[in-house]
């Protein structure tokens, strides 16, 4: 089992991760923020010739904002502001609509996600294995190009779930059903059944190498504008250690915590009667 970075693992030594049959999993997002590179709008469009069979559509999106975990004195997440003209963010998309690398001169990122209903999620190895491929490629165009180099200040994971209505929930308050922490119940309450949902939860990892953020709210899906629960959790941080040893070793407990919490935060009916968990 993975170990947390700096320490031994505190909770289930030596057992196995929970694993299910049908997870409820739709995206898994790797990335990494790094001191600002010398990119500027040419070098991404030759960045996109080495990506560009297996990615051949590129789309221009809004820059995400550089927000760093802080832990002690200043324990709140932080955005940081840049004096850089900002570049847009880039999505470079695969042909078959499964993954998206993301490029901005502060970050990069590539997820995985479904393209159709019928696509599987083709497990952590597989994931993180693009993930470290297409990180090294854009490596090698920074030092072949004098770019710079990428110089990491945080690391980033985040897995989206969609839970859809009649998959162990009808309404929202049915939500213990599949939340073990949430009950709602109507009848002599003063106040009516939930209309909408938004939860949010914070937990940190041991040594303050990450935070957990996990966010809970309905939506409606835009392919059949059915009802689902967005559930999200992301893990981001930073270890002691700069080397890349630790840094695919942080993404590994990343990967165990979001695996573990999904799991400790969902009740037993729906994990056995519905994603079908076999460990």
């Amino acid at each position: 089992m993975p170990m947390p970075i700096g320490g031994k693992p505190e909770h289930e030594v030596g057992t196995r991760l929970p694993d299910y049959e049908n997870p409820p999993v739709t995206e898994v997002v790797c990335g990494l923020s790094f001191k600002p590179v010398q990119l500027q709008i040419p070098h991404i469009g030759l960045f996109w010739e080495r990506c560009r069979e297996e990615y051949p559509t590129c789309q221009e999106v809004a820059p995400l904002l550089p927000v760093i975990e802080r832990f002690g004195e200043e324990d709140t997440s932080e955005a940081q502001v840049s004096n850089e003209v900002p570049l847009p963010r880039v999505w470079f998309i695969h042909r078959q609509d499964t993954g998206i690398i993301q490029l901005q001169r502060d970050r990069f990122l590539h997820n995985w996600k479904k393209g159709k209903p019928t696509d599987a999620y083709p497990r952590y190895e597989t994931v993180i294995d693009l993930f470290k491929r297409h990180l090294v490629s854009f490596e090698m165009f920074l030092k072949e190009n004098n770019l710079g180099e990428v110089d990491p200040v945080q690391y980033e994971m985040t897995y989206v779930n969609h839970i859809p209505q009649d998959e162990g929930w009808k309404t929202l308050s049915d939500l213990g059903r599949v939340f073990r922490d949430h009950n709602w119940h109507g009848g002599n309450r003063f106040l009516p059944n939930i209309e909408h949902l938004g939860q949010r939860s914070t937990f940190q990892l041991p040594q303050k190498t990450a935070r957990m953020h996990v966010s809970v709210r309905d939506a409606k899906r835009k392919d059949d504008l059915k009802p689902v629960l967005l559930f999200e959790l992301t893990v981001r941080g930073f270890p002691a250690d700069r080397s890349r040893t630790a840094m695919w070793q942080w993404f590994d407990v990343a990967r165990e915590w979001i695996v573990r919490g999904f799991t400790d935060l969902t009740t037993e009916e729906i994990q056995q009667k519905v994603w079908r968990r076999k460990a």
